[in-house]
């Protein structure tokens, strides 16, 4: 059964951005050549399951190009009914109900791209198997939360944890069954 990916970057106090959807405290630990093992962890995927502000995000600073050429399914999901895009779907259901349809078909593994409303609904329901979380050397104080209150407790599995000289580290857990 094909697993969804949690793979994302946080600062050390939790959140994965700054007031107004800003994430430019992701530049902090830039550096030429290093992807912290995203190219290695796109390669197990196919799928990816993303919000619509973070897709919105993603579209105004780097360009819709950035998925055009994806050989990816992508679901981007929002509240509004817009048309797909190539492999881009806009989804407007129940997210669990994707989730399940998704890890029942056959193919590689699943991305969350984020945002935290649609990690949240996923932790909620108990449907992330896998956290690679980078933690950047830095205390934001404020802005949006990686993980929200009123979720269930759940169990993780230590994998491994990977640290990079730009103070980055990258923490990687499974969830116990």
């Amino acid at each position: 059964m094909r697993k969804i990916s949690l793979f994302i970057a946080t600062s050390l106090d939790g959140y994965i951005a700054k007031p107004n959807d800003d994430l430019s405290f992701l530049k902090l630990v830039e550096k030429e050549g290093e992807d912290y093992g995203y190219k290695e962890f796109t390669d197990t995927i196919d799928t990816l399951i993303i919000g619509r502000k973070t897709y919105d995000y993603v579209v105004k600073e780097i360009g819709s190009s950035h998925y055009d050429n994806e050989q990816r399914d992508i679901y981007v999901i929002t509240r509004t009914t817009r048309p797909s895009v190539g492999r881009i779907t806009f989804y407007t259901g129940k997210l669990t109900d994707l989730v399940e349809q998704l890890k029942s078909e056959n193919g590689k593994n699943i991305y969350c791209d984020g945002g935290a409303e649609v990690i949240n609904e996923l932790l909620k329901n108990d449907l992330i198997d896998e956290l690679i979380i980078s933690v950047i050397p830095v205390l934001l104080g404020n802005g949006t939360r990686l993980f929200k209150d009123g979720r269930p407790e759940q169990l993780l599995e230590f994998v491994k944890a990977k640290t990079f000289d730009t103070g980055l580290t990258q923490l990687h857990y499974i969830r116990k069954k």
